[in-house]
């Protein structure tokens, strides 16, 4: 059985691959750089859901005969209303790299100087099966920005988020921490229960 995701982001497809690779390694996994001549449409929803179903519908049209899913996600800050959220990729700018999207957040928060740095992931996915049924399956990671970066695993924000009830950021817990309690683990665990019950 064969897998498609709408990713063209490495990080999030070593997680993806390390958590089917536990539950169904029947699965083959493949994404964006198995299908060179896929142009991806623009991400231009309101909501991580949105866009999460923008990517699946457009890869399952080119993908019609079998499983494909989308994930939308991105970090919610309190103090800032919510920012990044969907813009949380390109929140220095389109093409920003991770360490100037995590500098620009610091800077923001420092700015608007706010006491509360409470934040979250949120992940919302969506997945077609090969008739064409939708699902869609969500996970949330709870935490708070740290006041500086620590950490060399992972990608993202992950050096700047502490998760609740711990004291270290996600780049410092590392990937065996991230596949079972982040919001992408969440929402994959969820649709990977509902895989098995179709398989």
């Amino acid at each position: 059985m064969e897998l498609w995701i709408a990713t063209s982001n490495r990080g999030k497809l070593n997680e993806f691959k390390l958590l089917f690779e536990k539950e169904l390694p029947q699965i083959k996994i493949l994404s964006l750089a198995d299908f060179p001549t896929y142009s991806s449409p623009p991400e231009n929803g309101q909501s991580f859901l949105d866009n999460a179903r923008i990517k699946a519908r457009s890869l399952k049209a080119m993908k019609p005969n079998t499983w494909v899913m989308a994930e939308d996600s991105g970090l919610e800050v309190e103090g800032l209303g919510n920012l990044p959220g969907i813009h949380s990729a390109r929140y220095a700018g389109p093409k920003a790299a991770d360490s100037e999207n995590v500098a620009k957040l610091l800077k923001m928060i420092q700015i608007r100087s706010s006491a509360n740095r409470a934040a979250q992931f949120q992940c919302c996915m969506v997945v077609f099966n090969p008739q064409g049924e939708e699902m869609i399956f969500n996970g949330v990671l709870k935490g708070q920005i740290a006041k500086t970066t620590a950490g060399q695993h992972g990608f993202g924000y992950d050096p700047v988020f502490i998760p609740e009830n711990e004291t270290k950021t996600l780049a410092e817990l590392g990937m065996g921490y991230k596949n079972k309690h982040s919001h992408r683990a969440s929402a994959t665990a969820k649709f990977i229960e509902k895989l098995k019950a179709s398989l």
